[in-house]
C-alpha cells in the first residue's frame, strides 16, 4: 500500500503540480497525528518516509535539561502565535496550551543528543492508507485554492470576458470565467445595462479575495479602466505604443472623455481612436451599451486642452491662473448650455480630465460682470459693454488683451487712444480695428500684466469627437 501512495504522489505532482515534498511532509504530519492518538504513544515522535517506501514511526527521546529547554521554547512561540491571531482577529481565545501539544523542535539538535527507537505500530499500514487519502485530497483542493488564488491577483486590473451565470435587476451577478466564477457587485454594474443570463460580457478584475471554497473574484463595469481597455483592443496604434491615452474622465453609462497623444509623426491620435467611418470607437461604444465616448486631443498647454475637452461646445477664450488651477472659460452665448452639460457632466468631465477647476461663463455674462467690476454696476452711455479689457480688436482678428483704461472702453496703447478718440467724436460705432502688427500690441498696460494669462481658442469642433446615441440638446450631429 505504501508504494501505492508515493506513486500517487508523484502522479498528482506531474498533474497538479504540486511538489512532491509538500505532500510527504503533510503525510507525515498527520499520520504523526494518528499515531498519538494510539494508547501508550510517545510524547515526542516523528514519522518519516523510508526508501522502501514504507512509513516509519520513531520515538525520541531527549536529555531533562534540553526536553525542558525545548518545551519552553515551544510555549512561548504559541503564546506569540494565539497574541498575534487575536490582535488579528480582534477577539480574546480562551485556548490552553497543553505541554502534550506543544509542537517540540530538536531538529537542530546533535544527533548524539537524540536517541531515536522505532515504534511503528502493527496495523500503520491500513492507518497510513486511510490518512493518506484524506490528506492527499485536502493538499490537492488547498493547493488548487492558492493556485487559483496567485492566478487571479497577479491579474488585478484586467479586463475578462465571462459568460453571465446568473442575472437580477437588484441583485449580484455571478460571471463564469471559465476556472471561476467571479462575482459582478450591484455598486459595480452601470446604471440601465441589463445582463441577460448566458451573455457574454467584459469587466475589470478589481479584487482578489482568498476564502475557504477558492478565490473570490471581484469584477466591475464602473472602472475607468475598461474603456482604456476596449480601445487598446480596437486600436493598433494604442497596442503599439504609436499612441497613448493620457486620461480618462468618466460618468459610467452616459458619458466619457478620453485624452490622447501621438507619439509618431504623422500619426492623428484622434482619427486613429475613431477608425474608418467611426468604426473603430463604435465598437467601444457597443460593448459600452451606448456610452457616449469624447476624444480629446491631449495638449500640454492647459489652456488648449481645457478647451478640447469641453467638446462638443465651442471655445471663445480660456483665461488660466496657474497658482490655483482654475480656469475661466468663455464661450459663445449660444454655447453655454452645451458646455456645461445636462446637469453639469460636459464640465464635470472635462475639470476631471485636467486636473482644473474649471468656471464657463458666456461672453456676455462676463462682459458684465466685468463691467460691474469696474464701474460699480453704473455703466450709461455708449459704452454699455465694458469688460474691463480693450474692445480693441487687432489686425489678425483678435481682441487686444490690455486692460481698458477707467471710463474708457480701451487700453492706453496710442493706437488704441485714438480709436477711443474717433468714437467720442462719432466717427466709429463700437469696437474699433487697430491697425497694429498681427500679434500682441507692443505696449502692455501695467494692470494687464497682472490679469490672468487669456488664450483666445474660438476653434470649430469636429464632430468626430462626440460618439454615442441620443445626443444632447444642441450638440453636432454624430459622425457617420
Amino acid at each position: 500500500m505504501s508504494r501505492e501512495i508515493v506513486e500517487a504522489v508523484r502522479e498528482i505532482e506531474r498533474e497538479k503540480g504540486i511538489e512532491q515534498d509538500t505532500l510527504v511532509h503533510a503525510l507525515e504530519d498527520a499520520l504523526l497525528a494518528a499515531y498519538k492518538k494510539t494508547p501508550g504513544a510517545s510524547r515526542h515522535a516523528q514519522v518519516e518516509l523510508d526508501d522502501a517506501g514504507d512509513f516509519r514511526v520513531w520515538a525520541v527521546e531527549l536529555p531533562a535539561d534540553t526536553e525542558e529547554r525545548l518545551i519552553e521554547e515551544a510555549r512561548e512561540r504559541a503564546i506569540t502565535e494565539l497574541e498575534e491571531a487575536e490582535a488579528e482577529t480582534g477577539e480574546r481565545s480562551h485556548t490552553l496550551i497543553l505541554d502534550d501539544e506543544l509542537d517540540v523542535d530538536w531538529s537542530e539538535l546533535p544527533e548524539d543528543q537524540v536517541k531515536r527507537s522505532d515504534v511503528t505500530p502493527e496495523n500503520f499500514g491500513r492507518i497510513a492508507a486511510q490518512t493518506a487519502k484524506q490528506v492527499i485530497q485536502q493538499r490537492i483542493r488547498e493547493a488548487e485554492r492558492a493556485m487559483m488564488y496567485d492566478e487571479y491577483v497577479d491579474r488585478v486590473g484586467e479586463v475578462v470576458t465571462g459568460i453571465v451565470q446568473q442575472a437580477g435587476d437588484r441583485n449580484n451577478i455571478l460571471v463564469d470565467l471559465g476556472k471561476v466564477e467571479a462575482l459582478l457587485p450591484r455598486s459595480e454594474q452601470v446604471d440601465g445595462e441589463r445582463y441577460e443570463q448566458g451573455s457574454r460580457i467584459k469587466a475589470v478584475i478589481t479584487e482578489v479575495r482568498s476564502g475557504t471554497k477558492g478565490p473570490q473574484v471581484i469584477l466591475s463595469r464602473r472602472d475607468s479602466e475598461l474603456i482604456k481597455t476596449l480601445f487598446e483592443l480596437e486600436v493598433p496604434e494604442i497596442a503599439d505604443g504609436l499612441v497613448e491615452i493620457r486620461g480618462v474622465a468618466r460618468e459610467p453609462g452616459y458619458r466619457s472623455k478620453i485624452a490622447v497623444e501621438s507619439h509618431a509623426q504623422g500619426v492623428d491620435p484622434v482619427g486613429a481612436c475613431v477608425g474608418p467611418r467611426g468604426s473603430r470607437v463604435r465598437m467601444v461604444v457597443s460593448e459600452l451599451r451606448g456610452e457616449k465616448i469624447d476624444i480629446i486631443p491631449w495638449n500640454n498647454e492647459p489652456a488648449r486642452f481645457i478647451a478640447k475637452a469641453l467638446s462638443p461646445a465651442r471655445v471663445r477664450e480660456v483665461l488660466v491662473d496657474d497658482e490655483s488651477r482654475e480656469a475661466t472659460v468663455l464661450v459663445p452665448d449660444d454655447q453655454l448650455s452645451l458646455a456645461i452639460g445636462k446637469e453639469g457632466l460636459n464640465a464635470r468631465l472635462a475639470a476631471r480630465l485636467t486636473g482644473w477647476k474649471v468656471d464657463i461663463e458666456s461672453e456676455t455674462e462676463y462682459a458684465r460682470a466685468e463691467a460691474d467690476a469696474a464701474f460699480g454696476g453704473d455703466v450709461e452711455g455708449d459704452h454699455g459693454d465694458f469688460s474691463g479689457r480693450c474692445s480693441a480688436v487687432l489686425s489678425n482678428g483678435k481682441r487686444c488683451p490690455n486692460a481698458s483704461l477707467p471710463s474708457s472702453p480701451y487700453c492706453g496703447i496710442p493706437a488704441h487712444r485714438e480709436l477711443a478718440a474717433r468714437e467720442e467724436a462719432g466717427e466709429t460705432n463700437g469696437a474699433g480695428t487697430s491697425q497694429e502688427a498681427s500679434g500682441s500690441p507692443t505696449e502692455v498696460d501695467p494692470v494687464a500684466a497682472a490679469a490672468p494669462v487669456a488664450t483666445i481658442v474660438d476653434e470649430p469642433t469636429d464632430p468626430e469627437l462626440a460618439v454615442g446615441d441620443d445626443a444632447e440638446e444642441g450638440e453636432p450631429p454624430e459622425a457617420s
